[in-house]
């Protein structure tokens, strides 16, 4: 299936200087922000205390937050979570550490002051979150994440060769660290959702990858395309999958940026992680994996082995 087709290819290659310097630019400052501002980690990572409360009728989560916002409670970059679960009336409220307040102190102080507005407002549960839950989590993500490049570095390997493995995994990567640093430069919450996009990132971009990398690959073996240089081979399979990028992506960014416009603050981490990966990864896919190919000395002969001429047997 094709949106369009393009008779001529555009030539993605001869921009390729120029498109690896900006991302390595951008790769940079990114990771200035990661060490500079660092990650403003949610209470999954950190520690701090859950309380479920039911509401005698249907609750509005921004006047609740409102009012445990109005207690002062937050950390310095940590916010309060409120959300809905499940029904218009239970609603469920995350609180970061507080110096010298206990979790009970803590949950009796949020319960006296949403009564002022419901007096019926009952507390259905009460969770503290250690440090030591929240550091375990991290070892796990940052294990999760590691092994999911270690995968991908496999996969490619087995099925092209290593240009097409180093360079994909350096492009995925260069995904992942924008993603952590425009949270780091905006202070946006880092989740356990948020977390959870940016593995999904890294799936989502080596596929278009993979799908580059295969047109890439068949364009050598093909016998119109044998009298060509490297780069036009590739500039011909970046055009030839642009149509099914636009396809693909575009169907799949609207209903990303329908969570970030309508699912609430619950959902907002994990979208806004979403909408920087899909855009960040066609870019990556098209603009650096495929010159970083170039980079790495990627010839025709590696791609296509010479057929050996068998010596006959002299009698």
């Amino acid at each position: 299936m094709e949106m369009f087709h393009l008779k001529k290819d555009i030539p993605f290659m001869s921009y390729g200087r120029l498109t690896t310097t900006i991302s390595l630019a951008t790769f940079l400052l990114a990771v200035f922000f990661l060490f500079y501002k660092g990650l403003n980690l949610s209470i999954e990572f950190t520690g701090g205390t859950v309380l479920e409360v039911r509401y005698s009728q249907a609750a509005d989560p921004n006047q609740v937050r409102q009012s445990v916002e109005a207690l002062n409670l937050s950390g310095k970059h940590q916010e309060i979570q409120v959300q809905l679960l499940g029904s218009p009336r239970d609603v469920m409220i995350r609180l970061p550490n507080v110096s010298n307040i206990t979790s009970a102190k803590l949950s009796e102080t949020v319960m006296a002051e949403l009564r002022k507005t419901d007096a019926k407002v009952e507390s259905r549960k009460v969770e503290f979150v250690g440090p030591s839950v929240g550091e375990e989590l991290v070892t796990h993500g940052l294990t999760a994440l590691a092994l999911v490049c270690v995968g991908i570095i496999i996969y490619l390997g087995i099925r092209f060769e290593w240009r097409f493995a180093v360079s994909a995994i350096i492009a995925n990567l260069h995904d992942v660290v924008i993603i952590l640093g425009v949270f780091a430069f905006f202070q946006w919450e880092f989740s356990l959702t948020v977390l959870a996009a940016v593995l999904a990132v890294l799936g989502y971009s080596v596929n278009e990858s993979v799908v580059v990398f295969d047109r890439i690959r068949e364009n050598f073996r093909k016998a119109g395309m044998r009298g060509k240089g490297i780069n036009e081979v590739i500039d011909n399979a970046i055009t030839a999958t642009m149509s099914r990028t636009v396809i693909t992506h575009g169907s799949t960014e609207v209903m990303v940026l329908a969570m970030l416009l309508f699912g609430g603050p619950a959902l907002h981490g994990f979208a806004m992680a979403l909408t920087i990966g899909i855009v960040f990864g066609i870019y990556s896919s098209v603009l650096v994996a495929s010159p970083l190919l170039l980079l790495f000395g990627l010839t025709r002969e590696s791609m296509v082995k010479p057929v050996r001429v068998k010596e006959e047997a002299v009698v």
